[in-house]
């Protein structure tokens, strides 16, 4: 445009314009394929990594709350516990005032009831350590789940046998494996693209444009324009470039390769370790039970003999202290019985089950929240 007479510049105007292009790759040599196919596998190995960070995530969250039951159930224990050394104290006080025993019971039965006090703060603090952490787990603030949690409640059972069946067809689930797998599938694809790009490049494209200064001329043929027609790129002065990279993607692929190897065999030592871990605890608990009602019969015997003077108030005291020392040990150890289950669930990657889990593990996560809450 023209500027008017008299005036300064040219004067603003409208340029209306629209138009579109394409192009396609003739993918003679793979270059196309080998890249969608290292981008699935890419995309497929984060999937596995979300899921492995959310079954870690749900086995971290099951080992907290069974911790905390244990503590609890330890401190139920140890205030049952109390309440006999009480009653010990007022027994040794009323046989020390009838002349029928000694300064030293009833010492000895105070100074076992101060000990037993002495256990209850350290419990509580764990207790509200292990609070803490759940409501850390769920995005919750200190403390937030000590109504839902804080009433005690019984350690969750598990079945005496898992059916895990056979541990290398569970392996195969693990997300870690799989990612491992993935990772080794986008190395080789990268190989396939750098090999490629040894060999020309053939693109076929095209475009289609319309301009004009007005509206109603961009009808007309004149504001047409258009073109198309192949392309080729010959990759000649790429000097070492190309045989650098495809080095590189070869270590690569061998880099993927011993990770996986390593990754396999640390599945299958976390699996082989969890397994031992719960048979030994089970075997130490049913030991341990019997120990318990052992140690519970001898305790009721030696409180008979001293109060019909048949015995001293040591033995009392030492078979109490036993009696404390078995309880705490069983409770510990079905506790790690259910934890013990819990590591098996992760080493598995995810339990169990022969299928893989194909829909998202986090409304399992928040599920498994949900139902904490509500057993606490």
């Amino acid at each position: 445009p023209v500027a008017m007479p008299g005036t300064v510049g040219n004067p603003s105007f409208n340029l209306p314009q629209y138009g579109m292009s394409a192009s396609w790759e003739v993918d003679l040599w793979g270059h196309v394929r080998r890249q969608v196919e290292a981008a699935t596998a890419a995309v497929q190995a984060t999937q596995d990594m979300q899921r492995d960070v959310l079954v870690s995530l749900m086995a971290e969250t099951a080992q907290d709350y069974l911790d905390l039951r244990g503590v609890q159930a330890q401190i139920a224990i140890v205030e049952r516990n109390i309440d006999t050394a009480r009653h010990s104290v007022d027994l040794t006080t009323m046989r020390f005032t009838q002349g029928a025993s000694t300064q030293l019971d009833v010492a000895d039965s105070r100074g076992q009831l101060s000990g037993f006090q002495s256990r209850l703060p350290i419990l509580r603090a764990q207790e509200v350590h292990l609070i803490n952490a759940l409501s850390f787990l769920v995005a919750r603030e200190p403390g937030a789940l000590r109504t839902q949690l804080g009433t005690p409640a019984p350690i969750p059972p598990v079945p005496d046998t898992v059916p895990v069946g056979l541990p290398s067809r569970l392996a195969e689930r693990r997300p870690d494996i799989r990612m491992a797998e993935e990772q080794l599938h986008v190395a080789t694809a990268s190989i396939g693209v750098a090999v490629a790009d040894f060999f020309p490049r053939i693109t076929l494209s095209g475009s289609l444009d319309v301009q004009a200064l007005q509206f109603s001329g961009l009808g007309s043929w004149a504001s047409r324009q258009y073109g198309f027609g192949p392309t080729m790129t010959l990759p000649l002065f790429e000097g070492g470039r190309l045989t650098g990279q495809l080095r590189l993607r070869r270590a690569q692929q061998r880099e993927a390769a011993i990770t996986l190897q390593r990754t396999i065999l640390k599945a299958w030592q976390e699996i082989d370790d969890a397994m031992a871990d719960f048979s030994a605890a089970q075997q130490q608990r049913d030991r341990l039970r019997e120990t318990v009602a052992q140690n519970e019969m001898a305790v009721r015997l030696a409180q008979l003999q001293y109060v019909h003077g048949a015995s001293d108030f040591l033995n009392v005291l030492t078979l109490q202290n036993a009696l404390l020392t078995s309880q705490s040990q069983l409770v510990q150890s079905t506790t790690t019985v259910s934890v013990s289950v819990a590591r098996l669930y992760r080493a598995l990657g995810g339990g169990w089950e022969p299928q893989y889990p194909v829909a998202t593990t986090q409304q399992a996560v928040l599920k498994s929240a949900s139902d904490k809450r509500r057993e606490g």
